[in-house]
């Protein structure tokens, strides 16, 4: 018997609506755990590939990796401040995506912050447990022979932990 994950991320209100943050641990360099977020090849494994030049103001183009149909979506690229800050803005079907990553390196140990900045009309319910399932693909997608973790056990479950 498997048991579900438990959703960790917390939201926090604003001005403009609620912050998402999540978090996660990884026993490697900071440079490490920035390229697992930034290099296409590696962004792949747990979340998406994308084309394009990436830089400050610059837009690359996603291919879902996990998702039916591959969707696509471009995203701009509003800071990129290896290895400790990348801040990204899309729109697509789905709505607004305002994502914040931030790396912290202390005794050998990275922990990756990442916060969606929701606005007022936003769904936690909807978001939040798709997050928790990427990050974990994240983590699994580090690890040699680790399982992949499947969506199905995140989402519906997680969804009255956001709304609560």
């Amino acid at each position: 018997m498997t048991t579900s994950p438990v959703p960790t991320g917390r939201l926090v209100r604003t001005e403009a609506g609620r912050d998402l943050i999540l978090t996660r641990t990884f026993a490697a360099g900071i440079d490490d755990v920035w390229a697992s977020i930034t290099e296409s090849d590696r962004t792949a494994r747990w979340f998406a590939s994308w084309q394009g030049e990436a830089e400050p103001g610059a837009t690359i183009r996603l291919t879902m990796g996990f998702e039916d149909g591959a969707p696509q979506s471009d995203m701009l690229i509003e800071a990129c401040e290896a290895p400790r800050h990348l801040a990204v803005r899309s729109e697509d079907e789905y709505g607004s995506w305002h994502l914040e990553a931030h790396l912290v390196q202390e005794a050998g140990v990275t922990t990756l912050t990442l916060t969606q900045h929701l606005g007022p009309d936003a769904a936690p319910g909807e978001v939040g447990p798709g997050w928790e399932y990427y990050l974990d693909m994240l983590v699994a997608s580090r690890q040699d022979g680790a399982p992949t973790p499947s969506f199905d056990d995140y989402y519906p479950a997680q969804k009255a932990y956001y709304e609560g």
